[in-house]
C-alpha cells in the first residue's frame, strides 16, 4: 500500500464517478495520482477510461491515489440492507448534469465532464518524495517506511489519509476506517465511522480543506432521522449512526446507469448490537469546530442542522429513572465498543456529553422553541460538572479519604454518598498513585468505583473544562509521572491497568481480542495522540505532546500505521490490528498541525464561563437540604 507505480498528469477539471469501466482516476484540486491493486469489487464504481483517451499506462491501471480528490469510489461490496437508505440517482455514464446540485427532492446530481486539459505531472517541491507517495525523478528509491525523515512521514500520512477518502455522488463525504491491503477480512473497516472521522475531519479543517467536513456533517444529518429497528424495536429519535457505507448499485437493473446509496449502521449490525452514544456527541463537537475554523456559520444556522442538534440534546437530556446527572449507557457504546466493564456512567461519555452541551449552547439559535431546551442544558451542565469533579476525582488525599470511609450512611449529609466500601481500593492503585497528580476514575455507581485510568475520558475532560484547572494540571502531572506505563514505546494507553486472569474472563466474557494489554484492554492507540496534544496545548504544556509525538515517529510509519499496539510497553503491533488505520494516520497529522500552530486548538477547546464557576462554587458551599440560592448569578440555573 505504500507507493504508486507512476505519477499521472493532473487535470484541469474535476471528474465525477461513471459506471462500468475499470476505475482509473480520482481528482481534487485538479490533481491525479495512480496506485495499483484494487479489488475487483470496485469494478462498477468508476469509469474514466471510456471518456479519456488514456495512455497505455493509464489503461493498465487498476486503482487511483487521490491527493485532493473530489471524486472517488465506494469501498467493498456487501448485501444492501432492506431498510431505508439515502441514494443519489441519475448517476449515468452518457449524460450527467452540468453542475453538482439538488433536484428539489434532496437528490444530489454529479457534475458533467466537459473537457480535460493535460498538464505536467506534479513533483514534490524538494525534488524527492512525490505527493502520491512515490519518489519523483532524481530521487533515490528506498525503504521510506523505515528511514523516512519527519517531513516524508508527514507527506506519507497525508497521502494515505487522502487515499482513504470516500465519495458520494462525486463529492468527498468521509474516510474509511482502515485501508489495509494485507487483510483478507474487511469486516466493517471499509465503512465511514463517525468517531473515526473526527481526527480526519480536524486534519482537513486545519489544512483549509473544508468541503469534505461540510459534506460529512450534512449527509450524516440526513441519516439521523431514519427509523432503524433491532428485533422490532426502534431506538430514540435523534440517534446518530455508528457508521455508514457508500454503495454504487445499478439503477433499476439498468446496466448503463448507477446510483450511490448511503447505508448506515446504528448498531443493528455491530458486534454486540450496541447503539453508539458517542456519535451524536462527536457530531456536535465537529460541527462547532467546522464553524470556528472555516468561519462559515451558515451550516450551523441551517434549520435542519438546528433541528439535528435539538434532537440529539433531547435524546440525551430526557428524564428517566437515573438519579445522577451523568449519562447512563451500556457496554460498547463508545470508543471501547466491546464488553469491558464500562457499563453505567463511563467517564469517556460524560466528558464528550459535557463538551457537546457546551458546543450546542454556543450554536443554538435563540428562539422561543429552544428556551426550555437551553434551560435544561444549563441545568445539566452545572450538575454534571459538580458531579464529575466532586465524585470522580481521585488523588492521594482522596484515596486516603476513601480508605477511611464509613459505610451504610443513611442521611442527606452522608460523606460516603455512594456507599463505597474501602476494600474496593485495588492493591495496584496504592502503589501506582503518585504523590503529585491525580485523575478522574473510569466509572461510578452505587457501591462501585472503577479506579482504572481511561485516557480519552481524562484528556477530553481537560479539553472541555469538565475538570478544573487544578485537576487538569494534575492529570498531566500524572501522565508525566507514569510515562513509562501510559506511553512507553508508543503512545497512548487506552486504559490502565489491563484486566488479567479470572477478572479478565468474568469482565470481558473471555473476549479473545481483549486479552491483557491488547486492544481495549490496556492496548496502546496512536490516535490518542491528538487528544493528548489538544489537552497539553490548552494547559500551556505542549512539551508533553511533543515528546509523545517524537516517540511515535520512531516507529509508526515503519510499522505501517497500526490500529493499536500490544504488551505493557507497546512493543508489538496488535495481534489483530489493522494496518494503515485511518485515525492513527489522522491523529498524528492533527498533533503535528496543532503543535505547529497552537492557537488552532481553540476550535476544539471549551472555556469555562464565569457563571458556571459561580454556580459550582455555590453548590459546594450550599447545604444539600436547603434550596439553592442563585440570586447572585447573572444567568439562572435550575438544579
Amino acid at each position: 500500500m505504500g507507493t504508486s507505480e507512476a505519477v499521472l498528469p493532473s487535470l484541469s477539471t474535476a471528474v465525477p464517478h461513471l459506471s462500468h469501466s475499470k476505475p482509473c482516476l480520482n481528482s481534487l484540486n485538479s490533481m491525479l495520482h495512480l496506485k495499483s491493486g484494487i479489488n475487483s469489487r470496485r469494478k462498477r464504481a468508476l469509469g474514466y477510461m471510456q471518456l479519456l483517451n488514456c495512455s497505455r499506462m493509464l489503461r493498465n491501471c487498476r486503482r487511483v491515489y487521490s491527493i485532493q480528490g473530489i471524486d472517488g469510489v465506494s469501498h467493498g461490496k456487501t448485501k444492501i440492507s432492506g431498510l431505508e437508505s439515502v441514494s443519489c440517482k441519475g448517476h449515468q455514464a452518457e449524460s450527467v448534469s452540468g453542475i453538482t446540485a439538488e433536484d428539489g427532492h434532496g437528490t444530489i446530481i454529479a457534475p458533467k465532464i466537459k473537457e480535460f486539459e493535460m498538464v505536467e505531472p506534479m513533483k514534490h517541491e524538494k525534488g524527492g518524495f512525490a505527493s502520491n507517495g512515490k519518489f519523483a525523478a532524481g530521487g533515490t528509491i528506498n525503504d521510506t517506511l523505515g528511514k523516512a525523515s519527519v517531513d516524508s512521514i508527514e507527506d506519507e500520512a497525508w497521502n494515505l489519509l487522502r487515499e482513504s477518502i470516500v465519495f458520494y455522488c462525486g463529492n468527498p463525504i468521509g474516510t474509511i476506517a482502515a485501508n489495509d491491503p494485507s487483510s483478507s477480512s474487511i469486516l466493517n473497516y471499509d465503512q465511514v465511522f463517525i468517531r473515526d472521522f473526527i481526527p480526519s475531519g480536524i486534519a482537513f479543517l486545519l489544512k483549509g480543506e473544508y468541503d469534505i467536513v461540510r459534506s460529512f456533517i450534512l449527509h450524516t444529518l440526513q441519516l439521523q432521522s431514519w427509523e432503524k429497528t433491532m428485533d422490532c424495536h426502534s431506538p430514540g429519535q435523534g440517534l446518530m449512526p455508528a457508521s455508514f457505507k457508500v454503495r454504487t448499485v445499478p439503477l433499476d437493473g439498468d446496466e448503463s446507469a448507477t446510483e450511490d446509496v448511503l447505508d448506515p449502521d446504528f448498531g443493528e449490525a455491530a458486534i454486540g448490537r450496541v447503539a453508539p452514544v458517542d456519535s451524536g456527541l462527536w457530531w456536535i463537537i465537529l460541527l462547532r469546530a467546522y464553524g470556528k475554523c472555516s468561519g462559515d456559520l451558515s451550516v450551523q444556522e441551517r434549520f435542519d442542522v438546528q433541528t439535528g442538534i435539538k434532537m440529539i440534546l433531547k435524546l440525551c437530556l430526557a428524564d428517566g429513572f437515573d438519579m445522577f446527572p451523568t449519562l447512563l449507557v451500556t457496554d460498547g457504546s463508545c470508543m471501547i465498543d466491546r464488553r469491558m466493564g464500562i457499563h453505567g456512567h463511563p467517564l469517556e461519555i460524560q466528558a464528550l456529553f459535557y463538551s457537546a452541551l457546551l458546543c450546542a449552547r454556543e450554536m443554538l439559535a435563540p428562539e422561543d422553541g429552544s428556551s426550555d431546551l437551553i434551560r435544561a442544558l444549563n441545568n445539566r451542565v452545572v450538575a454534571l460538572s459538580f458531579h464529575i469533579r466532586e465524585y470522580y476525582w481521585i488523588d492521594m488525599r482522596k484515596l486516603n479519604e476513601i480508605y477511611r470511609y464509613k459505610t451504610e450512611e443513611y442521611s442527606y449529609d452522608a460523606v460516603n454518598k455512594f456507599n463505597i466500601y474501602p476494600d474496593q481500593i485495588p492493591p495496584w492503585l496504592v502503589e501506582w498513585m503518585p504523590s503529585k497528580g491525580g485523575y478522574l476514575i473510569g466509572n461510578l455507581q452505587p457501591a462501585h468505583m472503577d479506579f482504572r485510568f481511561f485516557s480519552l475520558g481524562n484528556l477530553w475532560s481537560v479539553v472541555s473544562s469538565l475538570a478544573t484547572m487544578d485537576q487538569s494540571h494534575a492529570i498531566l502531572d500524572l501522565i508525566e509521572a507514569k510515562w513509562s506505563e501510559l506511553v512507553a514505546d508508543m503512545p497512548f494507553k487506552i486504559c490502565y491497568p489491563a484486566f488479567e486472569g479470572q477478572e479478565w474472563r468474568i469482565t470481558t466474557g473471555s473476549d479473545p481480542k481483549n486479552t491483557p494489554w491488547s486492544y481495549h484492554n490496556g492496548g496502546s492507540w496512536p490516535t490518542l495522540l491528538w487528544q493528548l496534544t489538544v489537552a497539553c496545548i490548552k494547559m500551556n504544556r505542549p512539551e508533553i505532546a511533543e515528546k509523545a509525538v517524537k516517540i511515535a515517529e520512531k516507529r509508526i510509519s515503519r510499522d505501517k500505521w497500526p490500529e493499536y499496539y500490544d504488551t505493557k510497553q507497546a512493543r508489538f503491533i496488535g495481534k489483530q490490528a489493522r494496518l494503515f488505520q485511518t485515525w492513527s494516520i489522522a491523529g498524528y497529522l492533527v498533533s503535528k498541525l496543532l503543535l505547529a500552530n497552537p492557537d488552532a486548538a481553540n476550535i476544539l477547546v471549551n472555556r469555562e464561563d464565569s457563571d458556571l464557576v459561580s454556580a459550582f462554587s455555590s453548590m459546594l458551599s450550599a447545604n444539600p437540604r436547603r434550596k439553592r440560592d442563585w440570586k447572585g448569578l447573572k444567568q439562572k440555573f435550575i438544579v
